[in-house]
């Protein structure tokens, strides 16, 4: 019996009708989509590519369209400039000083200054500085040296450095310092204080004012206090027609892809605003060496 009646019960279970699931209706934007033409939709896809096309281009590519024309040989270099000049380290390798000197030039006007990193931090000194420092007076170059700050000693303990390696001569640009970073442990205001620190320790000891390179941006987020602005500024601004920065400059650094006879690889290029004249008037020694007369012109 139990048998029986276990197998009358599924009889009845399966014989149950089910209330089918009522299906939802599409919304009133997919039933547009399905009754589109053919050619609305041909339009919407060419759109849609159009668009993404403009914002890659837009974000990722205008911004460094300078950059890939001077990648690919199709460089422009800054129009009304006459002073030209380089940027190096050892990442250059060595340099062949004579061909540089005899055929470097840009657009017909030949390198008159070069910028030669010396130190780093509080213990790290270029590997080819002593050398480049030399052959850039040798080969009859204006020729500068360059401190890159470190994050990890102090301000005091890195112009000490500087000046232990660093023997600046009448003829050479001031000191300068390459200050790109700041350190995360320090606030804005013990930041500003740092950089000061360096910058006047430096100009005791050599007697002129340092130069301050660094980029745009970071001028403006960390080094815009009128007390930077009686130093001469040397500015870093890629693939643009023109400085943006608004206040006065002497250098300008416009590009990391240059290419010169004499150098393995690319190279910084650099402009000076103003004339070979105002340069020579800016190096160390210069009532010295063109005379007090001109130099109070």
């Amino acid at each position: 019996m139990p048998a029986n009646r276990r197998r009358t019960h599924n009889k009845k279970t399966s014989g149950r009708r089910t209330s089918p699931v009522p299906r939802r209706r599409p919304s009133v934007f997919v039933r547009l989509l399905q009754h589109l033409p053919s050619w609305a939709w041909w339009l919407g896809g060419i759109l849609i590519v159009a668009a993404y096309v403009w914002f890659f281009y837009y974000f990722f590519v205008s911004p460094f369209g300078f950059r890939f024309r001077a990648l690919y040989g199709d460089i422009s270099y800054p129009q009304g400039y006459e002073i030209h000049g380089i940027d190096i380290s050892h990442h250059q390798g060595d340099i062949n000083w004579q061909e540089l000197r005899e055929n470097g030039s840009i657009d017909d006007f030949p390198i008159r200054f070069v910028m030669i990193k010396a130190t780093e931090g509080a213990t790290r000194i270029d590997e080819n500085f002593e050398d480049n420092f030399h052959q850039a007076r040798e080969y009859g170059f204006t020729r500068g040296a360059y401190h890159f700050y470190g994050m990890r000693s102090t301000a005091k303990s890195q112009a000490a450095f500087y000046i232990s390696h660093v023997k600046l001569e009448n003829g050479d640009l001031p000191p300068v310092l390459d200050v790109e970073q700041k350190p995360k442990t320090q606030s804005d205001e013990d930041f500003k204080n740092s950089v000061l620190e360096w910058l006047k320790t430096v100009e005791r000891h050599y007697g002129v004012k340092p130069i301050i390179y660094t980029y745009y941006k970071f001028k403006m987020r960390y080094l815009s206090d009128p007390c930077f602005d009686e130093y001469p500024y040397w500015i870093a601004h890629y693939y643009v027609e023109k400085v943006e920065y608004k206040g006065p400059w002497k250098f300008w650094q416009h590009t990391d892809l240059g290419r010169l006879p004499g150098i393995k690889g690319y190279v910084d290029l650099n402009i000076y605003n103003g004339s070979y004249y105002d340069l020579r008037k800016m190096t160390i020694g210069a009532r010295e060496l063109i005379g007090e007369d001109a130099y109070s012109d």
